[in-house]
């Protein structure tokens, strides 16, 4: 049944790509205002990892493509459909296509990445099957987008926006697919986040997230930027708590789980040079709990540094804490893009070993003149180990260049 809603969800666009035009014998439009979208985004990604491996290298492409229609007439009623497919051109030099190298998660792959109904009357819109689901700062929920294969949500979702500033937002999620999560993986999981937003300086969210057989997870969060001539300040703070997941959906015994998270992030533009200083914690284990706080569904690329070197502890085995203290340097303007390093230092709450390495992360991000829609990226990150014992011993370089041009018709 899940995997039939996600299939209705598609069936009208996927005709409807035959004839565009494609009519009702009696008159009316079956699709009509159909718009189309792209991607092409190459990359090349380079992975060294002391230890057993050897370094790998990757070339890869994503190659996305999307429609989008109004169904029968009906207003409110669309349909999209779009599917994503990522190429290796034949180039194996990485786990986890070949064993003997360091991992790059962007395995050859192709899937529907998008199939979804709406229905929008008023303010309040209801999608029903695929779609791609980012969630405040996407901490706790979000697509992955920097991976070739983004993650999609199979939901049903309603979005109300009928107040002004307000927007309430509840999902029920029943499966996922992307990134290395091939095929679907079920789940039973419900999504509620409330954002509202009072003006440019403040916005506040409050949020439950109740991920089956997981944990529960419910916080808060406030953000917003403040303009003072030619300074822009821009504010983070949240905070949140996890508990045993109350969702059974594989009759698992779900772990015991009494875990805190705190973020606190400050920074500034001042005429185009950047500064930032951030401070998070995913808290320990407490008490008789067996595990730590985590976030397996996050855009976990976006935190602990672009090395990734803390993807399994913070998406599921995070016992004994992690603290990151960081601090940012760039700049940026619209002639020659944005550039900016990042400098990360890790610490365990508890344990033996503290001491979890250091890191320092360097982008540089730029439109390419001349032709709409294209980007160009270079990227590098550069992870020193922790004292013996931190599970986290081995240095991790991480190189990556990359073009992405996306297109749509109006």
């Amino acid at each position: 049944m899940k995997k039939l809603l996600v299939s209705m969800a598609t069936v009208p666009l996927l005709l409807g790509g035959l004839s565009v035009t494609a009519s009702a014998e009696d008159g009316f439009n079956i699709f009509s205002g159909v718009k189309l979208s792209g991607e092409i985004r190459p990359r090349y990604e380079m992975a060294d990892k002391e230890g057993g491996t050897d370094a790998a290298s990757a070339m890869t492409a994503r190659t996305r493509l999307a429609a989008e229609a109004g169904l029968f007439e009906v207003d409110g009623l669309s349909a999209k459909v779009g599917i994503t497919s990522v190429n290796n051109f034949g180039y194996t030099d990485y786990a986890p296509a070949d064993s003997k190298y360091d991992t790059i998660l962007d395995a050859q792959q192709a899937m529907l990445s998008e199939g979804y109904v709406s229905y929008k009357v008023a303010k309040t819109s209801l999608l029903a099957g695929r779609s791609f689901i980012n969630l405040d700062d996407q901490r706790f929920i979000g697509t992955v987008g920097w991976r070739q294969m983004e993650r999609a949500y199979d939901s049903v979702t309603v979005v109300d926006k009928s107040i002004k500033g307000l927007t309430l937002l509840g999902s029920w999620i029943y499966g996922y697919q992307g990134v290395n999560s091939n095929p679907t993986t079920d789940t039973a999981s419900a999504l509620v986040n409330v954002n509202y937003k009072m003006n440019d300086a403040l916005a506040i969210s409050a949020f439950s997230y109740l991920i089956a057989d997981v944990h529960d997870t419910y916080g808060a969060r406030v953000s917003g930027k403040v303009a003072m001539d030619s300074i822009k300040l821009n504010y983070a703070a949240s905070y949140a708590m996890q508990s045993k997941a109350s969702l059974d959906y594989s009759s698992k015994t779900n772990a015991d789980i009494d875990a805190s998270y705190y973020d606190l992030a400050l920074g500034a533009n001042i005429s185009g040079l950047l500064v930032g200083a951030e401070y998070e914690v995913l808290g320990k284990a407490n008490g008789s709990s067996t595990k730590g706080f985590t976030t397996p569904l996050a855009t976990l690329h976006k935190f602990q540094g672009f090395a990734d070197e803390f993807l399994a502890q913070t998406a599921g085995s995070n016992n004994n804490g992690l603290m990151d203290a960081s601090v940012k340097l760039g700049y940026a303007s619209k002639k020659i893009g944005k550039a900016f390093v990042i400098y990360h230092s890790f610490t365990a709450e508890s344990g033996s070993a503290t001491d979890l390495g250091s890191e320092i992360d360097a982008l540089y991000v730029s439109k390419i003149p001349g032709v709409n829609g294209l980007k160009v990226l270079v990227k590098a990150a550069y992870y020193t180990a922790g004292e013996t014992g931190s599970g986290h011993v081995s240095d991790n370089t991480k190189y990556w260049a990359q073009l992405d041009y996306k297109f749509s018709t109006k």
